[in-house]
């Protein structure tokens, strides 16, 4: 039987402290191999500075990421290569077309002249935009310049692609497209997925890290993560009435309006209310159970 393979990511013992000496990572290690990982955590997590400093974007300020054994701080253009990266707050120039967007794009990435048409158009097929590829992107929809983050983020072929907050303005439709297209870039790559959005990351990952208070509070599979919350999980149905008092008093991880008031899903170590009824969990009651004992650290 042949070896493992390495895993070409290597988070050592990461810190960042911004100058005014708040701590958003703490001594974070992780290995990551190929395949899709999701990233989740509440705001201020230490999520989006975390894909700044895989992205070098940024420095850490104590310990080290390596890329295929390389340190990316030293140096950058080990990973650049390699490198596919949407941000959040990803932005456009509104007077170029799609394709002459990406077209500059593959230039600054450093694409090979004779290779970049065929490329542009590749992309564009992928995220559903070769019919548009002409149009101007400030005539373009928010869920439609989101695809073009993506598309630009594929464009040197990426052995590691970021993507923070991809499907944010996505209608429902284009959301599945891009969980699809998640699965069939997956394989050979390592696909890093930061979102607030459960349901992306349980359709698509194999894995999955749970960063609060810029540290990893879990790391694994994603039926060990909701295997831990068994047994935690209620279904209870109250008047709407109730509602904001059941809220302020317990861990909702979801509610939704049934005839006779409001069903709500809860995490508790004990049971809420007599009339209340075990649930099996699914990824966003684990997700709140987790938060939920680092709120009582």
């Amino acid at each position: 039987m042949s070896p493992t393979p390495a895993p070409p990511l290597r988070i050592e013992a990461l810190s960042y402290r911004y100058p005014n000496g708040h701590r958003a990572i703490e001594n974070l290690d992780l290995a990551l191999s190929p395949g899709i990982v999701g990233l989740l955590g509440p705001n201020g997590a230490g999520k989006s500075t975390l894909m700044r400093i895989l992205a070098t974007l940024a420095r850490p300020s104590t310990g080290r990421v390596l890329w295929n054994g390389v340190d990316i701080a030293l140096t950058p253009d080990a990973v650049r290569a390699e490198l596919g990266y949407l941000p959040q707050d990803f932005g456009v120039y509104t007077a170029l077309s799609a394709a002459e967007f990406l077209r500059f794009l593959a230039a600054v990435k450093g694409l090979p002249a004779a290779t970049i048409a065929e490329r542009v158009d590749e992309c564009l097929a992928l995220v559903g935009l070769a019919e548009v590829r002409e149009r101007r992107l400030g005539d373009f929809s928010g869920g439609m310049r989101q695809r073009v983050g993506i598309a630009q983020a594929l464009l040197n072929d990426p052995k590691l692609l970021i993507v923070d907050e991809p499907t944010v303005g996505l209608d429902p439709e284009e959301r599945l497209r891009f969980r699809h297209l998640l699965t069939d870039l997956a394989g050979e790559r390592l696909v890093i997925l930061s979102t607030h959005i459960v349901s992306d990351i349980e359709a698509s990952a194999s894995a999955i890290a749970v960063m609060a208070q810029g540290q990893l509070r879990f790391y694994g599979d994603i039926e060990h993560l909701v295997a831990q919350a068994q047994g935690k999980v209620w279904d209870w149905t109250i008047a709407a009435e109730l509602l904001a008092a059941a809220r302020a008093g317990h861990h909702v991880s979801s509610s939704r309006r049934v005839p006779g008031g409001v069903q709500l899903r809860i995490v508790s170590e004990t049971r809420p209310s007599a009339d209340s009824e075990p649930a099996m969990p699914d990824l966003e009651d684990a997700y709140v159970c987790l938060l939920a004992q680092d709120k009582t650290r």
